[in-house]
C-alpha cells in the first residue's frame, strides 16, 4: 500500500512539473523578442528619450494584432551586435534588412516593405568624384550592412572602411578621414535633415538596392506566416503616407548632378522644336493665305 501511495505521489509530481514546463513553454511562445537598431534612421533608431522610432517601427506597430503574441522590445544596440545575438538565438525578430546568404544561415525573411537605393556620397565640390576616381582610397560603409559585401566584391580596389552607422561614415567624411560613404539615399537624406551634415552631396547611384524586411529566427514559420500575412494587408495608401511621414520621397527618384545639364538641354530643345513648329505653320499659314489673295 505504501509503495502504491508513493507511485502516485511520484506520477502526480512528474504531471505536475509536466504542466510547469508546459506552461513556460507557452508563455515564453507568446513572447517575440525584437531587437531594434539604435542608428538606422529613418527606418529604426533611438529617439532622445531612449524610445525606438521610425518607419519600420510603425509597420511593425500595424502588425502587431495579427502575431497573436506580446512584443518584447530589446534595447536599442547596433546591428553587428544585434545579428551575433540572432545568430545565438537570443532574438526572435529584427527589423530593416536585406537578405544576405550569410544571414540567411539563421534567420528567414519577409517580404520587403520598403526599397531604396544605395548610393555614394562625397564632400560638395565643383567635380565630384565616382567610385572609379576613388581607388586606392579610403570610402566608408556600414559594417554589417548588405551593402558592404557587395561593394567590397564588385569594387575591390577601393580601401573599405567599416564603421557602425551612417551617420558615423558621414561625420568621418567631413573630418576627411574618407574620400566618400556608401549609404542608402533615405539614410543619408534623414542625416542631413536631422543629424547636423552639412555640405555633402549625392553623386552616383550603385547597382544596389535596399529591400528593407522584417527577420526572424528560422524555426518561427508561424511568425513569418503572420508577418507576410499582415505586410500584404496594409494598402498603398498608407504605405505612401509611411513613407511621406519618415523620408524626403522626393531623395528616392535619383538623378545624378553631372547629367542635369542634359536634362536641361532636352528641355531647352523641346521648347525650341515647339517653337519652330509654330513658326513654320505661321509661315504655311501665310503662303496659304497669299496663294488664295491670287486666286
Amino acid at each position: 500500500m505504501a509503495h502504491t501511495t508513493s507511485s502516485c505521489r511520484r506520477t502526480v509530481f512528474g504531471l505536475m512539473a509536466f504542466c510547469l514546463v508546459m506552461l513556460h513553454g507557452a508563455v515564453a511562445a507568446q513572447t517575440i523578442r525584437f531587437a531594434p537598431e539604435k542608428d538606422y534612421a529613418p527606418f529604426v533608431s533611438a529617439g532622445p528619450a531612449g524610445q525606438v522610432q521610425g518607419l519600420s517601427i510603425d509597420v511593425l506597430d500595424i502588425l502587431k494584432p495579427r502575431l497573436g503574441a506580446n512584443v518584447q522590445v530589446l534595447p536599442a544596440d547596433n546591428l553587428a551586435n544585434i545579428l551575433q545575438a540572432a545568430r545565438r538565438g537570443e532574438v526572435d525578430l529584427i527589423s530593416s534588412l536585406r537578405p544576405t546568404p550569410e544571414r540567411a544561415e539563421f534567420l528567414a525573411f519577409t517580404e520587403p516593405y520598403v526599397k531604396v537605393p544605395a548610393v555614394l556620397v562625397v564632400k560638395q565640390g565643383p567635380i565630384p568624384p565616382t567610385l572609379k576616381d576613388l581607388a586606392d582610397r579610403p570610402v566608408a560603409v556600414g559594417k554589417g550592412y548588405a551593402v558592404e559585401s557587395f561593394v567590397r566584391t564588385n569594387y575591390p580596389l577601393i580601401r573599405w572602411v567599416a564603421v557602425s552607422d551612417d551617420v558615423a561614415a558621414l561625420q568621418a567624411l567631413l573630418r576627411g578621414d574618407v574620400d566618400g560613404v556608401v549609404a542608402d539615399v533615405a539614410s543619408v537624406s534623414d542625416a542631413t535633415r536631422h543629424s547636423g551634415i552639412r555640405g555633402v552631396q549625392v553623386v552616383e547611384s550603385l547597382p544596389f538596392e535596399y529591400e528593407l524586411s522584417f527577420a526572424y529566427r528560422k524555426e518561427l514559420a508561424a511568425l513569418g506566416d503572420a508577418l507576410n500575412a499582415g505586410l500584404k494587408d496594409i494598402t498603398p495608401a498608407t504605405r505612401q503616407a509611411l513613407l511621406r511621414r519618415w523620408i524626403d520621397t522626393e531623395t528616392l527618384t535619383y538623378e545624378d548632378p553631372r547629367l542635369t545639364w542634359v536634362r536641361k538641354l532636352a528641355m531647352v530643345l523641346s521648347v525650341l522644336a515647339l517653337v519652330m513648329v509654330g513658326v513654320w505653320r505661321l509661315r504655311a499659314k501665310r503662303s496659304s493665305d497669299r496663294a488664295a489673295d491670287g486666286l
